[in-house]
């Protein structure tokens, strides 16, 4: 077999390497940023690269591209139309984010309960004041979209008390899900109308595009908050905006938006009872570690010819 030519568009450690090369000795690693990537291409075998990062015009400058391995879990960025034709490869790096995910997720609910979004601003304005408070126990949660990260989510609400519902497209047996619901609009709507707080964790696809608006939003409890660490199109957010000022809904926490960074002009950066996180609820210094050994354990299947990991359908979009 020629040696294969593995293009890399993030920075590596030495250890990251070493964990490649233990899979296969044999492969070239090209580690590039943006401004070298392009003359490596017409070499390049496999790309490793970023759901988010445009690659479309990398895509169309290597011949020789076999596999496509994005160290996200979204992979919108790699769904164009050349590639969802073709035979190439595509695998991402989902299960790997569970941790940091759902523990970033509680500190933004257990900082709204506590009332820590409110005391925080107090104490910039030294202002000595009690805030209501509450607990996540005996509370209900919902998680749309149940994949590793919602799985995550849900085994740490139950260790604190909590009742979990959550909507997935297959039905299934959940170790730590009280109800499951289909994925259909009706169920989802009965879902949310029971949740004292309300996650989404699906990917964004042409069918989750703008899934929660006004509608979803109005069912919801008025005590209740809404979080999303997912992909910030998922929710209308002109909608999100005039259920937080009618207090539709008490509050949200958010990490991704519809176009980041949020712009300065957005009202949610005002408002008391919104906590924004500029994307990171899934970085961790592990986050590396854990996206190339899975990396390299799909490296040693590819080579020898065996069924890949985390393969994505090009047409569903995960």
């Amino acid at each position: 077999m020629a040696t294969l030519n593995i293009v890399v568009f993030n920075p590596l450690a030495d250890r990251h390497i070493e964990l490649i090369k233990a899979a296969e000795p044999t492969v070239n690693i090209i580690v590039c940023d943006e401004k070298t990537i392009r003359e490596h291409m017409p070499e390049c075998h496999i790309l490793t690269t970023w759901g988010w990062a445009e690659t479309r015009h990398l895509y169309q400058a290597a011949p020789h591209l076999e596999w496509i391995h994005a160290l996200s879990a979204g992979v919108e960025k790699l769904l164009f139309p050349e590639i969802q034709g073709a035979d190439t490869i595509l695998t991402n790096s989902k299960g790997i984010h569970g941790i940091p995910v759902s523990e970033h997720v509680l500190a933004m609910m257990l900082a709204f309960s506590r009332g820590l979004n409110l005391s925080i601003q107090q104490q910039q304005a030294r202002i000595w004041k009690r805030i209501p408070t509450n607990e996540l126990h005996e509370h209900t949660l919902a998680i749309i979209g149940l994949g590793a990260i919602g799985r995550e989510i849900a085994k740490k609400a139950k260790a604190l008390g909590m009742t979990v519902l959550a909507s997935k497209q297959e039905m299934t047996t959940e170790l730590f899900v009280d109800k499951l619901y289909p994925s259909d609009n009706d169920s989802m709507l009965e879902m949310l109308s029971q949740a004292d707080f309300v996650v989404i964790a699906l990917p964004l696809t042409e069918d989750t595009e703008n899934l929660i608006g006004l509608k979803q939003l109005s069912v919801m409890k008025p005590s209740a908050y809404l979080f999303n660490i997912a992909r910030g199109a998922i929710i209308n957010e002109a909608d999100l905006v005039t259920a937080l000022e009618q207090k539709l809904i008490r509050g949200a926490g958010l990490d991704v938006f519809a176009h980041e960074p949020l712009p300065e002009s957005s009202p949610l950066w005002a408002m008391p009872n919104v906590i924004i996180t500029p994307h990171v609820a899934a970085l961790s210094p592990a986050y590396l570690d854990r996206a190339i050994k899975l990396f390299a354990d799909n490296l040693t299947r590819f080579i020898q010819g065996r069924d890949m990991i985390n393969l994505v359908d090009k047409v569903k979009g995960y």
